[in-house]
């Protein structure tokens, strides 16, 4: 569980939140609603460790991994495709590890890796990578594209389909909707509604 308690939050002399309470069970789908500078992304910031409240406290499970959508995406070659893949922390650590195994020709570690890879259904990484990026209108050819060849508003959909890959226990989603057209706010809705609960 996610639990706010007593919190009191603050940019410069602006108080934003003033003993503030509540609990957010997993599973849970919660909206943050409210004018700009009232403490949204402020929120954001302090459940991100990037910044600490002035009072009270903010606690969840240590284990939990968040996810969130990065405002910066550097000019990289990568493909958009592998570019998301990366979103996804636990295939990403897992191949690795299973790198180094191979390198060390380590038989028992490449089969308990192999076994935690299909406990997280890798094998279907790159069609689901491709079914975020489908949703958010990009088209088959794009998917095989150098990420620095998108301009900054298609660099932030390939930033929220990282986002939404990601085997997260808290998805931060901050105006998910800004560079988005009808049909992608519209997939996106549906995703989100859809969403698995881990």
């Amino acid at each position: 569980m996610l639990f706010f308690i007593n919190l009191t939050l603050k940019r410069g002399l602006t108080t934003l939140l003033e003993n503030a309470n509540a609990t957010i069970n997993p599973g849970q789908k919660v909206g943050l609603v409210g004018k700009n500078g009232c403490g949204k992304s402020s929120l954001f910031a302090l459940l991100k460790n990037e910044m600490s409240a002035e009072g009270g406290e903010v606690s969840f499970p240590p284990n939990w991994t968040l996810a969130w959508v990065n405002q910066e995406t550097p000019a990289l070659d990568c493909r958009a495709i592998d570019y998301v893949i990366r979103g996804d922390r636990e295939y990403s650590r897992l191949q690795q590890a299973l790198k180094q195994a191979n390198a060390a020709n380590d038989g028992n570690a490449i089969a308990a890796l192999h076994n935690q890879l299909d406990a997280i259904d890798a094998w279907t990484i790159e069609a689901r990578a491709g079914e975020l990026l489908h949703g958010l209108g990009f088209s088959q050819a794009e998917l095989e594209q150098p990420v620095k060849a998108f301009s900054g508003g298609w660099r932030m959909r390939l930033n929220l389909a990282q986002a939404l890959i990601c085997r997260s226990d808290l998805l931060l989603l901050d105006e998910p909707t800004n560079h988005l057209d009808l049909d992608a706010v519209i997939w996106l809705e549906r995703w989100l509604k859809n969403i698995p609960v881990l």
